[in-house]
């Protein structure tokens, strides 16, 4: 795996991103070429050609992204992935109809330079997918992995690796397989039999207790014979993209790297939550209007609505929406979190909801401080109280600003009970730990994949 951004991701996932890139831009300059054979030169360098076909190239890669062609673990089948493939195609023809409708005369748009392209892009990427498939699952492309624990934890990371074929790893084998007692002996006969049988390349130790069954000296053999050794708890994190309370001691979190934000980040941070919050209260004043209108038609009570929310240190502040709750929503009842189907929520408030409309106020918290543009999601103080009591390291979250999204709102769905706390959490952990502006401006850009696709709103 590959670190970018401070998220790790698959190697083969980056290749097969990388490569789809270079056909897309070739087979569209091929297009270019035919269609233009004698004066591809000046169309290209001086008619605006590249710009158009950098642009078209980027529709695609992103139309992939949205129809989760690079997340292989989301496509069930090879028809449903070439189903999908023949999609975004489609949208690109469907592009390329209508900006060849609006400009007839651009060079690259006629004389059948976009058909051709289209064409070709057609056969190339098919192609491609094909033979990246056959390509990944070449034995000398696979690392064997061995995973040294017996526990519910190493089960986990057994059955991750095996549902995560774009890792490039195989299971060789697991401790979990060990017939008899699992005594330090027996565990090391075990490792060194499997590990010499099927030369395997390192050895994930997933056991939660260590003390006489790892059999270090083994391990200390291995690592020096070049086998890599490594502990489940960061594998576990570079797979899910959050950090597991399970099995977690203070230690870790006062040893492992990141958990680190410097002055300049903290200040560069800032000023982007300005920028985006400022400019997203400018472009969305038009809305304003109309949203506090339709919510005072559809049920009585005020447009806006606002709730005490834990920010950073334990600050307590107001967080301001628009409402989508009848005024009454908590008056029998008392504090708690929205649910499927809430008979709480107003006609009008599901749909806001759903579009993410309701937060748009949100984006004055944020210029003001309160929040920043991106972090963990602001909770309720009584919801906090009693979490922080039942969730092991639940106050950690508090050392950073809330966001308005965050890692855990686009990796997790919307959380109604403390199991989905503890989940967020979990995913809230990684990106305070990993924080970056990189990853930042990548939550950024899957937030707006999020809304589009209506995913997460409750």
């Amino acid at each position: 795996m590959i670190r970018l951004f401070n998220v790790y991701y698959p190697i083969r996932k980056l290749i097969l991103l990388v490569g789809e890139a270079f056909i897309v831009l070739g087979s569209l300059l091929l297009g270019a070429f035919l269609a233009h054979p004698d004066d591809y030169y000046i169309v290209l360098n001086f008619e605006g050609g590249y710009p158009k076909i950098l642009a078209a190239t980027a529709l695609i890669l992103l139309c992939s992204h949205w129809f989760d062609l690079y997340d292989t673990a989301l496509v069930n089948t090879k028809g449903e992935l070439y189903f999908r493939l023949l999609l975004v195609l489609g949208l690109l023809a469907f592009a390329l109809a209508a900006a060849s409708y609006l400009r007839p005369n651009e060079n690259l748009l006629r004389n059948g330079s976009s058909e051709f392209g289209l064409l070709i892009l057609t056969i190339g990427l098919i192609g491609w997918r094909v033979g990246f498939g056959w390509l990944v699952q070449l034995p000398i492309l696979v690392e064997r992995i061995y995973v040294l624990g017996t526990g519910e934890r190493a089960q986990r990371l057994v059955q991750g690796l095996r549902q995560n074929p774009e890792l490039g790893v195989e299971v060789a084998s697991w401790t979990g397989k060990l017939e008899g007692a699992v005594t330090r002996e027996s565990v090391a006969e075990h490792l060194m039999e499997i590990v010499h049988q099927q030369k395997v390349h390192r050895v994930i130790v997933a056991m939660p207790d260590r003390r006489g069954t790892i059999p270090m000296r083994e391990l200390l053999d291995l690592r020096m014979q070049g086998v890599k050794i490594e502990e489940a708890t960061s594998w576990l994190e570079k797979m899910s993209g959050k950090i597991e309370i399970e099995n977690l001691y203070p230690s870790w979190l006062i040893f492992a790297d990141g958990f680190r934000r410097s002055s300049t980040f903290i200040v560069v941070r800032r000023l982007l939550s300005v920028v985006i919050s400022l400019s997203g209260l400018i472009m969305s004043a038009p809305l304003w209007p109309l949203v506090m209108l339709i919510v005072k038609l559809d049920s009585p009570g005020p447009m806006f609505y606002t709730q005490r929310r834990v920010g950073k240190a334990g600050h307590i502040f107001h967080v301001i929406k628009f409402r989508t709750m009848r005024q009454d929503a908590e008056a029998a009842s008392g504090p708690q979190w929205a649910g499927k189907n809430d008979p709480r929520i107003t006609r009008v408030g599901r749909f806001l909801r759903s579009s993410r409309l309701d937060e748009i106020p949100q984006l004055w918290c944020v210029l003001k401080g309160d929040m920043a543009f991106v972090g963990p999601r602001p909770e309720r103080p009584e919801f906090v109280e009693s979490l922080t009591k039942e969730i092991p390291y639940y106050g950690v979250r508090h050392i950073v600003r809330p966001g308005l999204t965050g890692w855990a709102q686009i990796k997790y769905k919307y959380g109604s009970t403390v199991q989905d706390a503890l989940e967020k959490l979990q995913y809230d952990l990684f990106y305070i730990k990993n924080a970056s502006i990189g990853l930042d401006l990548l939550i950024m850009f899957q937030t707006v994949k999020t809304v589009l696709l209506r995913r997460g709103a409750q």
